[in-house]
């Protein structure tokens, strides 16, 4: 029995990695409403195989292996396209609507440092892939589903997208410390706790304000991730001022 039940986490990060597979043919298919439900999906399933690894104490060399070769494809890959097809949706076919592909490379190179690096285990330092995928993913599903919003215009110009996708490749392989949201006993007094706390307030009523706008549900995750991302970076200049003041 505890050899079936160690597969059990592998075989989650797996249907992560199909979510993300059958989110990039979509995206091909120029379907990227399909490719974003495809995202939250594997998304799901990212966060339900670590819940399950520890759960089962089913912790593995090659499932650290997969699960970062599946958020790869979910996360680096499928984002990368759904920019790439946006703008050639929208008329942009020139070179430009290729740079959106450096999010793939720098998303290897974050989830590579990741694996190696010991200082991330409770905290992020650069944006993690998947908040990049999802403002990314987000981005190309409201713009498809709305194409008459305000966003459309900015989406349909040549650098909008393009200098978009480098500054988040910038920010995921920077040294920014960025909080998770792992919540651990005897927290409740550091400032990352309250900030945690404060960005979960902030997503409550961003989703409750977007429905009653009767916006698009992928709204949501533009705003989130954006605020996520200000956040971070507002205490990131906050301590640097504070530790570069002559006492």
């Amino acid at each position: 029995m505890k050899g079936i039940t160690g597969h059990i986490p592998n075989t989650i990060t797996s249907m992560n990695l199909l979510c993300g597979a059958m989110g990039v043919i979509c995206a091909f298919d120029g379907r990227l409403e399909a490719s974003f439900c495809f995202m939250i999906a594997a998304a799901v399933f990212d966060f339900c195989d670590g819940l399950a690894a520890r759960a089962l104490n089913a912790y593995s060399d090659i499932g650290k292996e997969l699960d970062s070769l599946s958020d790869m494809v979910s996360f680096g890959l499928l984002p990368a396209i759904m920019l790439n097809r946006l703008m050639i949706a929208g008329g942009n076919e020139s070179a430009w609507c290729y740079i959106p592909l450096v999010i793939a490379v720098f998303s290897a190179l974050r989830l590579a440092r990741f694996n190696i690096d010991e200082e991330q285990k409770d905290n992020f330092i650069g944006l993690a892939t998947p908040a990049c995928a999802m403002l990314c993913g987000a981005l190309a599903h409201y713009v498809s589903c709305t194409p008459d919003s305000f966003l459309a215009p900015w989406t349909g110009t040549r650098l909008f997208i393009p200098v978009m996708s480098l500054l988040l490749s910038i920010l995921m392989v920077s040294r920014i410390p960025m909080f998770s949201l792992k919540f651990k006993p005897g927290q409740k007094d550091s400032p990352v706790y309250k900030m945690r706390v404060g960005f979960i307030g902030f997503c409550v009523a961003v989703t409750i304000a977007i429905f009653l706008l009767r916006l698009r549900f992928s709204m949501i995750f533009i705003v989130a991730v954006i605020g996520y991302i200000v956040m971070n970076l507002s205490a990131f200049l906050t301590s640097h001022k504070k530790t570069s003041r002559p006492s």
